[in-house]
């Protein structure tokens, strides 16, 4: 979306795949009171189907998931 219409969007998913697949940027928040945690920037270029197998891919989803577990929550 941003890529044709140059406008910012905002996602909420509880998918770490989606998430990696979708982002450029993932911010994990907290729980109550929901605060920022980390802010993880994902940089796979552009995406393709084949993007899902690349182990950059992988190691992102990886990221985003270990950042989930420091705050206590889950996929």
């Amino acid at each position: 979306i941003w890529g044709e219409t140059d406008t910012t969007v905002v996602f909420v998913t509880h998918s770490i795949s989606e998430a990696a697949f979708l982002s450029n940027r993932v911010v994990v928040l907290s729980p109550r009171p929901g605060r920022i945690h980390s802010v993880i920037d994902i940089d796979l270029g552009e995406r393709t189907p084949d993007t899902r197998e690349d182990p950059e891919f992988f190691a992102m989803a990886t990221v985003i998931r270990e950042a989930l577990r420091s705050v206590g929550g889950t996929e």
